[in-house]
């Protein structure tokens, strides 16, 4: 993405939040930690009024005008003179956008023809802030275009509000104390064993690409068959995802689960206004060895996952538990490049827990001025596996699979089974 330079100001630095800290050590070409959110408009996109309308919403993020650098023992913001540039799309979907040697921002927007892009490096903000940012962004644009019409610009932000989104709420929750002296509830007794998980394989592409699958269809079409499997939305496509992996699982590997890393906004569960990093993440899974192989148990027992992960107790455990570590006198005063290595072993381990992952950033709302000039918003993120992202707007709820596998019949399995309930899909890829 270009740049320019603008008015040197008074250098500020600030300290990573608890989740960004481990992005910088761990990202590589295959898992960039970038992740894109798209606006689709229903005419074309105008760069000359995108890139006004950037340069207003930077003012009401500074932090978007930061760059990360290295520290003797931790990565950190500081903040910088150079301006985004809007350019047309000209890289591959996600590309990396930290690049340890270069002064870069951590964030690009482009467009191609409706759409505007927006991708993040996930040191910057998580998927709530990020579609706070794009949200804004969109209203600006639309604003300076349609200003003849019913629209109103957004207002300046008091130096308060500004406080807010930059608050680290991880730091603010911390309790205190050692929460590895809680004995955590094992909820995978009955699953089986996690540390040797069902992993998805395939041929991959060259360069390190990404596939993007995308289904847009009706919103309330989907919500209604969750209804009627007496579930929510989110746990509706988890268990749909599990058993379309289950349909290519050879059957000598049955024995392992199939394991879900779900992202949870901590938003929801404590008081925060932060566009920052605010989530954690919690594991459902399936072993159908163990289980029946039924979707219907399969969706019983994610839906148990849910249930028990979801608590106050549990997400105040986690949060605890990461802030301990960070605060750890030793972890402090530990070399970065100790620190890295470490993480990197970490992060590797983690995965090797998992086998996809699934993120529903849940309904968008637009005031009624803008969102006549909008057809749908998207979501999706580049990682080392199949990765399935999802979002709605109005009656459009766009579901997103991304995979660096040439081989697509879990996604065939997964849209056919919905097309099987009555739901009509519209899909598109980009290779």
């Amino acid at each position: 993405m270009g740049f320019r330079v603008k008015a040197q100001r008074e250098i500020e630095w600030t300290r990573l939040d608890n989740a960004s800290k481990i992005f910088p050590s761990t990202y590589s070409d295959r898992d960039p930690k970038v992740f894109r959110f798209a606006c689709e408009l229903k005419q074309e996109v105008y760069p000359e009024i995108l890139q006004e309308a950037l340069d207003l919403t930077v003012e009401h993020f500074p932090l978007y005008s930061s760059v990360l650098r290295r520290g003797m023992f931790w990565y950190y913001l500081e903040s910088s003179d150079i301006c985004p540039l809007v350019e047309e799309e000209s890289h591959p979907l996600c590309a990396p956008i930290y690049l340890g040697h270069k002064r870069n921002l951590l964030f690009r927007v482009f467009y191609y023809g409706r759409r505007i892009n927006l991708e993040i490096f996930h040191v910057l903000t998580d998927g709530t802030g990020a579609l706070q940012f794009l949200q804004s962004l969109v209203k600006n644009y639309l604003f300076i275009k349609y200003k003849n019409e019913n629209t109103s610009l957004p207002t300046s932000l008091p130096s308060s509000a500004i406080s807010r989104q930059m608050a680290d709420s991880f730091d603010k929750y911390f309790s205190g104390g050692n929460p590895f002296a809680i004995k955590k509830k094992n909820i995978g007794k009955r699953k089986g064993n996690f540390n040797h998980v069902y992993h998805i394989r395939g041929a991959r592409f060259p360069e390190n690409k990404t596939r993007l699958i995308e289904g847009v269809m009706s919103a309330r079409a989907v919500l209604a068959q969750a209804h009627n499997h007496h579930t929510t939305l989110t746990r509706f496509i988890a268990a749909l995802l599990v058993y379309s992996i289950y349909k290519e699982m050879p059957t000598r590997k049955l024995k392992r689960p199939v394991v879900l890393s779900v992202p949870i906004n901590l938003r929801q569960f404590f008081l925060s206004e932060t566009t920052r990093n605010f989530f954690s993440t919690i594991n459902v899974s399936y072993n159908f060895q163990a289980g029946p192989i039924d979707f219907m148990a399969v969706l019983k027992a994610i839906g148990e996952d849910f249930e028990k992960e979801l608590t106050q107790e549990q997400l105040n455990y986690k949060l605890n538990r990461f802030m301990h570590l960070a605060q750890n006198p030793f972890i402090r005063v530990m070399p970065l490049q100790l620190k890295n290595f470490l993480l990197r072993i970490g992060s590797r381990f983690a995965d090797a827990r998992i086998s996809s992952g699934i993120s529903n950033i849940g309904q968008i709302v637009m005031p009624e001025a803008f969102a006549s000039h909008i057809r749908q918003f998207s979501v999706c993120t580049k990682a080392r596996g199949i990765r399935v992202t999802l979002c709605s707007f109005g009656d459009k709820l766009v579901l997103s699979f991304t995979s660096p596998f040439r081989e697509t019949d879990i996604q065939r399995n997964f849209f056919n089974m919905l097309t099987e309930m009555g739901v009509d899909i519209e899909i598109s890829a980009n290779l």
